[in-house]
């Protein structure tokens, strides 16, 4: 199954945030920006004229892939070759985040299995069937982000995870 959840900034009366090991068990975490101007007029514009959400079709949307082609693509992203050294790597890259100063909580084992999916899926859908370093630095920030907590102090400097994530990615030594 798949679980889609958004996270809104601000209004949290009434809601709590997810421990650690919940989060942990989300696959990536994507941050979206907020349309532009015009992009928010024409949000408005195709409601006023009776734009129903929930019709996909409606909106132009269609399935570009059934059951059966999922399992078959799941099924080629296990066959993506991972040499040792980049499993190593991304093992270096979560380690990493357990020693940082500027984190209170580092990435678990379960995120490095997580990072390790979404790289061998990000090399698949970029036509190749082998995993590299590049496709771990790809796919580090939407599948690490959620799994770190900063230390009080680091977030009051201005830290973010994203900024922790970025400068582990640029310190850990990339096998060759």
């Amino acid at each position: 199954f798949m679980v889609a959840a958004t996270q809104n900034p601000i209004e949290y009366e009434g809601t709590y945030p997810l421990p650690e090991a919940q989060l942990d068990r989300f696959l990536l975490k994507l941050n979206l920006s907020l349309p532009s101007r015009e992009q928010e007029i024409d949000v408005l514009t195709r409601h006023a004229s009776g734009f129903d959400p929930r019709d996909l079709a409606a909106a132009g949307l269609r399935a570009v892939a059934g059951p059966a082609q999922l399992a078959a693509a799941r099924e080629e992203v296990r066959k993506v070759s991972v040499a040792p050294e980049v499993a190593g790597y991304i093992v270096d890259v979560c380690r990493a985040t357990r020693e940082s100063p500027s984190l209170a909580l580092g990435v678990s084992p379960r995120g490095a299995t997580a990072l390790l999916a979404t790289a061998r899926a990000w090399a698949w859908l970029s036509g190749r069937d082998y995993l590299t370093p590049d496709d771990v630095k790809a796919l580090a920030l939407p599948t690490l982000r959620h799994r770190v907590r900063l230390r009080p102090e680091a977030e009051m400097e201005g830290v973010t995870a994203d900024s922790v994530i970025t400068g582990l990615l640029s310190h850990v030594p990339v096998p060759r």
